[in-house]
């Protein structure tokens, strides 16, 4: 949501494996246009409204749903599906934003997940953000409380900027 508030009103977003909703609705609320996506059919028909698409996909087989379309902005949070985040890149446009948090190595030591595949190696999110050419904005490897928890998070760029034009000023308040 920090780096949300400053995107212009109803740019595109795309919240992957978005559950329940809670960025959706938050991302709704700030008049962005969000694409909600997940398996649990249950869970997006309570978006119904909220949403301005809802996308019930299995986002690990079968083909990938979203081919093609491209977003200002891509939320993921606590979900890693290592051999759908090129995939999930490719949904940024130029211009747009990559948002991801999730669990990273050491989890295993205060809960679940503890599966080693499904937690992010220091600085994983960093390397992929190189080998797709995005431009970091913030990066957090570290612990937090509440509930206790090892993460992961970005915010990287796939900058759209002319040849000899200023960069974009983004905001870090």
């Amino acid at each position: 949501m920090r780096f949300a508030r400053h995107w212009p009103a109803g740019s595109r977003v795309l919240d992957l494996a978005c559950g329940s909703g809670r960025h959706v609705r938050a991302l709704a609320a700030l008049g962005h246009r969000v694409t909600a996506a997940d398996r649990d059919a249950a869970a997006l028909a309570g978006l119904q409204g909220v949403a301005a698409e809802l996308l019930a996909a299995d986002l690990e087989s079968g083909p990938w749903p979203l081919e093609g379309r491209r977003f200002d902005a891509v939320i993921v949070t606590n979900y890693l599906w290592r051999p759908r985040l090129e995939a999930t890149l490719a949904c940024v446009a130029p211009g747009g934003w990559w948002l991801h948090e999730t669990f990273a190595a050491g989890n295993a030591s205060v809960g679940r997940p503890s599966n080693p595949d499904f937690l992010l190696q220091p600085g994983e999110l960093l390397a992929l953000a190189a080998r797709e050419g995005l431009r970091v904005v913030a990066y957090e490897d570290g612990f937090v409380d509440g509930p206790p928890r090892f993460v992961q998070r970005i915010a990287a760029l796939r900058e759209d900027v002319a040849p000899g034009a200023a960069p974009p000023r983004n905001r870090l308040d």
